[in-house]
């Protein structure tokens, strides 16, 4: 299995080395070169299986030899192993067709915890075998940044320097980035919104003799074992519902695009998928590009859905590369305008292909609440709120025989305030952080500076 660059410059890969690149040396985000395919037999066999015997069979074909068949077995064994639920990903009933698919019972409490333990494990299994050091550099609008302190905290081949916007995440999201102990890991609020921080992360990958030195590798979505991982349970949840033998429709609450990513992978894969639904919340540039506006930032909105703030997703590149029928040349003049323009306008062509491939819809904040309250009244469920704008989309789309799996992309415990002002009832913690609030803190404030940034990396971490 080889992975190519969207931007079509760059150095062809193994999946080890794609892996521990992150991003491509072109600024492109890597790809495999093809689609493995499952048959419907193949897919039938799943129905029954754990979570980690069909994560084995899924992911397999992507790897090709970096790991042997039982190294592979093990590191998944490891992954999930700390996950609350015996079926790791459970789906649970909203409506007479309507499913919601619970993602939250990683350590964390959201749904990077699938992908994020797994990297973890394959980085470490990897740095065994080299003896190498690796500098994580990540940005994080919440949720990736704890996924990945838990993660790759107290390992002794890995520094991880977290980048995320100040004052812009809830407070459960910022102390499970500020209060381990382990002195390799750093979290560090920035000045800026999220963009600026995936901004910068990206600006220290193109920094090559930085990039270099001090040995960075990316563990934000950019980096495909990410978006491998998570194409596991759209095949799990939608074994469940019944398929290969019907077809199944996800709506997915999207602010990167790798997790709705993943799910058109599984589609390209064999999975009798649907729809492919992006859910977004007020700051909705998907939403506007795939109703055919044009790709063009309008700036990001602080919300109660502080995961889905972003208006550069990085993953959409991902698509665009299909779109464009893998033409890198044409991915990277989009991307160029993108950066000098602050948008571009998506070809006829391409913009075929991915109204044939994703529906979108948009939750304003009042919406988005609503629907917590309503969720929490008719049905006891307590959705977080970029739960809550998966189920208001969903819920919007004409009605189908097809059914409905909307993801739950975190535990609601996370967002409290906003939780509590919908239904009244304020989520708690898992006893296992229960005594999350009187831990201290340890954060560095940083200005939205490159070099400044990459001047504390170099002093903070290990030689």
């Amino acid at each position: 299995m080889r992975y190519v660059s969207t931007r079509g410059q760059a150095p062809v890969l193994s999946f080890e080395e794609a892996m521990m690149t992150g991003l491509a040396r072109d600024g492109g985000l890597y790809v495999p070169e093809t689609i493995p395919q499952m048959t419907h037999a193949q897919i039938a066999e799943l129905a029954g299986a754990s979570y980690e015997e069909a994560a084995f069979t899924i992911m397999r074909p992507f790897i090709g030899d970096a790991f042997t068949d039982d190294e592979f077995r093990a590191i998944i064994a490891r992954a999930y192993q700390g996950f609350g639920h015996d079926a790791r990903a459970p789906l649970v009933q909203l409506g007479a067709n309507h499913y919601l698919l619970e993602l939250f019972h990683g350590p964390t409490l959201a749904f990077k915890d699938f992908a994020m333990q797994l990297i973890g494990q394959l980085f470490q299994a990897s740095l065994a075998r080299s003896g190498k050091k690796v500098t994580i550099a990540g940005a994080t609008s919440g949720d990736t940044g704890s996924a990945a302190i838990e993660a790759f905290r107290g390992l002794d081949n890995v520094d991880v320097f977290i980048l995320f916007p100040h004052g812009r995440v809830s407070e459960v999201q910022r102390r499970q980035m500020t209060t381990p102990v382990e002195d390799n890991v750093h979290a560090l609020a920035l000045d800026g919104d999220f963009d600026d921080c995936q901004a910068r992360v990206k600006d220290m990958f193109n920094h090559f003799e930085f990039r270099d030195a001090v040995g960075l590798a990316g563990v934000n979505s950019i980096n495909w074992a990410r978006v491998l991982a998570q194409v596991v349970y759209y095949f799990t949840a939608a074994v469940s519902l019944g398929a290969p033998h019907r077809a199944v429709s996800f709506t997915v609450p999207t602010g990167n695009f790798g997790d709705i990513f993943a799910g058109y992978i599984a589609k390209r894969m064999g999975l009798p998928i649907d729809q492919l639904v992006v859910a977004t919340n007020q700051n909705d540039i998907l939403h506007r590009a795939l109703s055919g506006q044009g790709y063009v930032t309008q700036g990001v909105t602080p919300s109660i859905s502080p995961s889905m703030d972003i208006q550069v997703s990085s993953n959409f590149e991902r698509a665009l590369f299909d779109a464009y029928d893998r033409d890198g040349g044409a991915v990277a003049q989009l991307m160029d305008e993108l950066k000098s323009d602050g948008g571009f306008q998506i070809s006829q062509g391409a913009m075929q292909v991915l109204s044939e491939t994703f529906a979108s819809g948009r939750a304003s904040e009042e919406e988005t609440s609503a629907t917590i309250a309503t969720q929490f009244k008719t049905n006891g469920e307590i959705l977080c709120p970029h739960s809550a704008v998966g189920v208001k989309v969903a819920s919007e789309l004409p009605t189908s025989a097809t059914p409905m799996i909307t993801l739950a992309t975190a535990h609601p415990a996370k967002f409290p305030d906003a939780v509590e002002a919908a239904t009244g009832t304020r989520p708690p913690l898992p006893n296992r952080m229960a005594d999350m609030y009187e831990r201290s803190e340890r954060v560095t404030r940083v200005a939205n500076d490159l070099t400044a940034i990459e001047a504390l990396i170099n002093e903070r971490r290990r030689a």
